[in-house]
């Protein structure tokens, strides 16, 4: 069976631009001006593309689908699970519970940015898309209080997410790359934070403010899903848990998440013995998904069953989170199947290497690559990974370059990874869709603070560069 990863592509690089920006232009379009449905127009644009990409008749719906399962593996169960969470906590008036504590501990005008602060920890171990799950119903909740456009709280709590995802170890791009390029990944992971935390305050905190202000964006009523017998049934589930409780149902996740990457950590380190059964029964636990589920199953109880709910309504509860989410993840499915046929094209391998024969100093030159690939293919870990594997032979090479240097290559390739995601990356219809921005507006906030994000990292990246260069 052929697969994207073993297709071979037929057109010239300047081809497959021309496809992918004349692909990426259809679907906007057809979904902004036609007002065709986002997953319909995905699909249709995704075919369209394969067959013109030269990718043979047997192949083509293999590739959609291996695309779309690919991206649903990921995000689905994530989705799916941290909905329920988030469901419950909403319900129960946990979420109400979290946000008079922020609101008394922080003030009205720093509650958003302890919304921010709290994504910066649970991002450390949290891939993006999980993490984002679990704090919408508080930042949703923190927005109905205080008012005001929803792109005040959700900007920079879902920027503070991206940044540690794509700069900081153990997420697995910076991971791979460290890998590739035999970077410290200790080191990586202590200059990572010193390029993520400054990067998340412009592009996160500031940049949230200012489309807070320029897009009046209501807040989202997509995770307050009708219940059964409606309120009826909403009122019945409300039980204002303490703060303990939501506490440990929001960093139960992330101590499980956490268990996990460290121990892998440590197994790669040589400290324990990664193969032993014990660590890969640990390691199990903190698995995302199954971190999630445990803390579903634990939500059920504290929430539910200790609370004396009957068990027809906690299902009711829980059922009711998965309607309004099944949108968005065939969406988000469709945007992974648009993606890996423009991966399946070679575009990314042939305008990598086209950039990497035009002479620049290796560290932009590396940046240019992975921000030119993500642009062009949309998965910021296939760029990174890419741009990785086209500059280690130089890297490995010059023995004069120290381990301070790098690390801070793997972070320009980092950087680089994340610019500018939009209609080709399952992140942008997240956002897209829970916020409930139309693509337009999405484009202007999103794709335009993941520009900002790339630009913002790679400036600090090479401050840093600078110094070790200067040192050395």
């Amino acid at each position: 069976m052929t697969t994207e990863l073993d297709m071979t592509w037929t057109l010239g690089t300047p081809a497959l631009l021309g496809l992918a920006v004349a692909s990426i232009a259809v679907l906007l379009v057809l979904i902004i001006r036609f007002r065709v449905h986002a997953f319909l127009a995905l699909v249709l644009v995704s075919l369209l593309t394969a067959v013109a990409a030269g990718i043979p008749a047997g192949s083509i719906i293999t590739t959609l689908t291996g695309g779309f399962g690919s991206t649903l593996a990921s995000v689905a169960l994530l989705v799916g699970l941290g909905a329920m969470l988030g469901r419950m906590l909403e319900t129960s008036g946990g979420a109400d519970v979290l946000t008079n504590w922020l609101i008394s501990k922080f003030g009205e005008k720093r509650a958003p940015l302890a919304l921010s602060i709290a994504s910066l920890l649970f991002g450390f171990p949290i891939f993006f898309d999980a993490g984002l799950m679990v704090m919408l119903p508080i930042i949703f909740t923190v927005a109905r209080r205080l008012g005001g456009s929803v792109l005040f709280y959700a900007i920079p709590a879902a920027t503070a997410f991206s940044v540690m995802h794509v700069f900081v170890p153990p997420h697995p791009g910076p991971v791979a790359a460290s890998g590739l390029l035999e970077a410290n990944v200790g080191l990586v992971l202590i200059l990572g934070l010193v390029v993520a935390i400054p990067t998340w305050f412009i592009a996160g905190h500031l940049f949230g403010k200012f489309v807070g202000k320029k897009f009046d964006i209501p807040v989202p009523h997509i995770l307050d899903a009708a219940l059964g017998n409606g309120n009826t049934d909403k009122d019945a589930f409300k039980s204002s848990p303490s703060v303990a409780t939501v506490f440990i149902l929001l960093f139960l996740p992330l101590l499980l998440i956490f268990m996990n990457t460290g121990l892998n950590m440590l197994g790669s380190a040589g400290v324990v013995d990664a193969e032993a059964s014990w660590v890969q029964w640990l390691r199990l636990l903190g698995e995302t998904p199954v971190a999630l589920l445990i803390t579903v199953l634990l939500g059920m109880y504290l929430l539910g069953f200790r609370k004396g709910k009957e068990k027809t309504l906690i299902e009711t509860v829980v059922d009711s989170a998965l309607g309004p989410v099944c949108s968005i993840i065939l969406i988000t499915g469709a945007g992974g199947m648009f993606g890996g046929v423009l991966r399946a094209s070679g575009i990314g391998n042939a305008i990598a290497d086209s950039l990497d024969a035009v002479g620049l100093p290796l560290i932009v030159a590396g940046f240019l690559i992975a921000a030119v690939v993500r642009v062009a293919q949309g998965s910021a870990t296939v760029a990174l990974t890419t741009a990785a594997a086209i500059v280690q032979p130089a890297v490995l090479a010059d023995a004069s370059l120290s381990v301070f240097q790098v690390a801070a290559m793997v972070l320009a390739l980092a950087a680089g990874s994340v610019f500018a995601g939009h209609v080709n990356d399952s992140g942008f219809w997240l956002v897209s869709r829970f916020l409930q921005m139309d693509v337009q507006t999405t484009l202007k906030v999103w794709t335009v603070g993941q520009a900002l994000v790339s630009v913002v990292g790679f400036a600090f990246v090479m401050v840093l560069y600078g110094i070790a260069t200067a040192l050395a």
